[in-house]
């Protein structure tokens, strides 16, 4: 894990070759201005030849409970993914953190994907597209099973489109039910090396 950066220096494109790097930055809480460089010694990814999803999802998942969309709300969905709920009291997405992630989507390399129940925002995720990995940075839910549909999509179309890594940062109980895993930050630099090899997939439409 690095140390604290100074805020001013951060731009879009220096956020780009951090990710390139193995590096994403998080904030200490939605209250602090300043950011600060993570680089795990274990990181998190879901290998999308690996990826489960349980018989019971699956079931929901046939019944088109949502509306699933892609970029439609992506502002919406960062800033419900920076809002404190009973299980998630605080969050690292700092004002820093969603003008550059707007920034970089409005250049076409972040991206979300959402649940919709009419026309009500209900869950979603976004993350960062380079090369052909996939960084995935939060997720929220507002309705059971929206984000875990969400995060299904989202490895539906990464495989769908030639994407080689999904990369999740760290894991939880949670991503664990649906294949993810830990590996060594030497093991996971060798799958990033080749992922940015690759020419910037499209993960949208344009």
């Amino acid at each position: 894990m690095a140390g604290m950066s100074d805020s001013r220096a951060i731009t879009p494109e220096v956020l780009l070759r951090a990710y390139a790097a193995g590096m994403f930055p998080m904030a200490e809480s939605a209250d602090d201005p300043e950011v600060f460089w993570v680089q795990p010694k274990i990181r998190g990814i879901i290998p999308l030849d690996g990826f489960h999803v349980s018989k019971s999802l699956a079931k929901r998942i046939r019944q088109r409970p949502f509306d699933i969309r892609v970029n439609t709300a992506f502002d919406r969905v960062m800033q419900l993914c920076a809002e404190s709920t009973d299980d998630r009291p605080t969050t690292w997405i700092n004002p820093l953190i969603l003008t550059l992630y707007r920034e970089l989507h409005r250049m076409g390399y972040t991206h979300s994907v959402e649940a919709w129940d009419g026309e009500e925002l209900v869950g979603g995720l976004y993350g960062v597209s380079l090369g052909s990995a996939f960084f995935g940075e939060s997720m929220f839910s507002r309705r059971t099973d929206a984000s875990k549909i969400c995060l299904v999509h989202l490895v539906e179309r990464l495989r769908a489109r030639g994407f080689s890594l999904l990369d999740t940062q760290f894991t939880t109980d949670h991503l664990k039910t649906f294949g993810a895993i830990d590996m060594p930050r030497r093991d996971y630099e060798k799958l990033l090396d080749a992922a940015m090899q690759s020419d910037d997939l499209e993960f949208a439409d344009r």
